[in-house]
């Protein structure tokens, strides 16, 4: 991924009237595929147990992520692969390393990890998994993310926390991507989000808030990166798109009420020419990579429709 604008096809939805459930990766697959032909660059999925709110109800389907993606890594050529994000919580970050390394050898160096601090409270006491009050999780963030960067990049690292520990581990094969996949550090949380991936992300992903939520966040991140010496310009920043693209305003309406409150105040609605230019002031503040989500965009026609604004942007 480079400066040029680029689109994401976030998949986290896999309810398909009318799919039994072992059709529904085929859906998945049809849905990634039109978005690489529609000329997106990257498809993520959520790394959740449970269906979330916002999305549909907690009992509807939910795939495993990296099960996922390592299963549409033989299936597409060109995206980069990832989800957004996984939760601290779910596995050990040597082990987590190691599913991002795997992913990366079977998608031919087309692996992405995004990593964030966890929240659904629910699927943790379902599946029986320890949920720590957010300071603790963030420190588990922290430690996990200087745990996978060392397996990435070095061949037999140790690191000894409060809450992880690897000694001399191995990671071969090695990652095909020099250094590893990308690190994407989801979440926008001023005091401890935006200072940890200030020193361990590649790139960002906010959700749309309004350009001067965002631009405060932004200038945090600055200023969080200049406390570490690190130059700012070497993370980027990316979101959930802030537009939604429709063929008609009674489509337009339907998406927007489908959206949480929250979202909502922030979008705006319009054709792709329109879209085109509610995206601009969001390029001209700096961000390159823009996510829609297939509870959105469903069809084909509906991908190939947001493939026709990423060509009027770039």
């Amino acid at each position: 991924m480079s400066g040029r604008p680029w689109f994401g096809l976030h998949l986290p939805n896999y309810t398909f009237p009318d799919t039994p459930p072992e059709a529904i990766f085929d859906r998945v697959v049809a849905q990634a595929k039109a978005a690489e032909a529609a000329g997106f660059s990257l498809v993520t999925v959520m790394d959740h147990l449970y269906q979330i709110p916002g999305v549909g109800p907690v009992t509807d389907p939910m795939l495993e992520g990296w099960s996922t993606l390592a299963a549409l890594s033989r299936e597409t050529t060109t995206a980069r692969l990832g989800t957004l994000v996984t939760g601290v919580t779910y596995r050990n970050p040597a082990l987590l390393a190691k599913q991002a390394t795997t992913l990366d050898v079977l998608s031919g160096g087309r692996a992405l990890l995004g990593l964030g601090a966890a929240w659904n409270e629910e699927e943790h006491i379902g599946y029986g998994f320890d949920f720590p009050p957010v300071r603790e999780r963030m420190d588990r963030l922290d430690e996990a993310l200087t745990i996978i960067r060392s397996m990435f990049a070095d061949e037999r690292p140790s690191f000894s926390g409060a809450h992880y520990r690897i000694h001399e581990a191995l990671n071969v094969p090695r990652p095909i991507q020099p250094r590893g996949p990308r690190i994407l550090v989801g979440g926008g949380g001023e005091q401890r989000t935006l200072r940890i991936a200030a020193r361990h992300a590649d790139m960002t992903h906010w959700f749309p808030l309004g350009l001067e939520t965002l631009r405060r966040k932004d200038e945090l991140l600055v200023r969080y990166c200049e406390e570490i010496g690190r130059d700012p310009g070497t993370i980027e920043r990316t979101m959930a798109s802030p537009v939604v693209v429709a063929t008609s305003e009674a489509d337009g309406r339907r998406i927007l009420e489908a959206m949480p409150p929250e979202r909502r105040a922030h979008a705006s609605v319009g054709t792709p020419d329109q879209a085109a230019e509610a995206l601009r002031p969001y390029l001209d503040a700096g961000f390159t990579g823009f996510t829609f989500n297939n509870s959105v965009y469903r069809s084909q026609d509906q991908i190939e429709m947001v493939g026709e604004l990423l060509r009027l942007i770039a």
